[in-house]
C-alpha cells in the first residue's frame, strides 16, 4: 500500500521548498504518492443571472487551465522526471478546507505547506487559513519555512 501526501502548492518560492520537502519524505517513505494541490481562493457566492453565472463558470474553467499550464503540471512533469509518483490537483475555495478535504479523499497520511511567500497561496495560508488548516485538519500538516 503507497502512503499519499498532499501539497499545497502556489507556484513561488515557498511553495517550492513544500515541495522539495514532500519530495524529501517521500523518498524516505519509498511507496508514496505526492498529490500537488493548488486551491484558487474562490467564493461560493451565486449569481442572480443565467449570464453572470455562466461568465462565472467560463473565468473558473479558464483559471484552473491556467493553474496547470503554469504551475501544476511543469512541477509533476518535474518530479516524474525524478522517478516519483505524482498527480495534481487545482480546485476553487476556502484553501484550509480544501487541502483537509482532499488529504480526507485521498486517504493521504500528511499535509505539507510553506509557511510565507510573496504572494499566492502560501501568503494567504500564513495567517487565518494557516490557523485553521493547522487546528482543523483531519491528519498531520507540516509547514516549511
Amino acid at each position: 500500500m503507497s502512503s499519499k501526501i498532499v501539497v499545497g502548492l502556489d507556484g513561488s518560492g515557498s511553495g517550492d521548498r513544500a515541495v522539495e520537502y514532500a519530495k524529501t519524505l517521500a523518498r524516505q517513505i519509498g511507496s508514496c504518492e505526492l498529490i500537488l494541490v493548488y486551491i484558487i481562493e474562490w467564493s461560493p457566492f451565486s449569481f442572480q443571472t443565467a449570464e453572470e453565472n455562466a461568465e462565472r463558470h467560463k473565468r473558473r474553467e479558464e483559471e484552473i487551465e491556467a493553474a496547470l499550464n503554469r504551475i501544476v503540471n511543469p512541477t509533476i512533469e518535474a518530479l516524474k522526471s525524478d522517478g516519483l509518483e505524482v498527480t495534481g490537483i487545482v480546485k476553487h475555495g476556502d484553501v484550509a478546507d480544501l487541502l483537509d478535504r482532499t488529504a480526507v479523499e485521498t486517504s493521504a497520511s500528511q499535509i505539507v505547506v510553506a509557511r510565507a511567500s510573496d504572494a499566492g497561496f502560501a501568503k494567504r495560508l500564513f495567517g487565518t487559513s494557516t490557523a485553521n488548516l493547522v487546528m482543523h485538519a483531519s491528519v498531520p500538516v507540516t509547514v516549511v519555512g
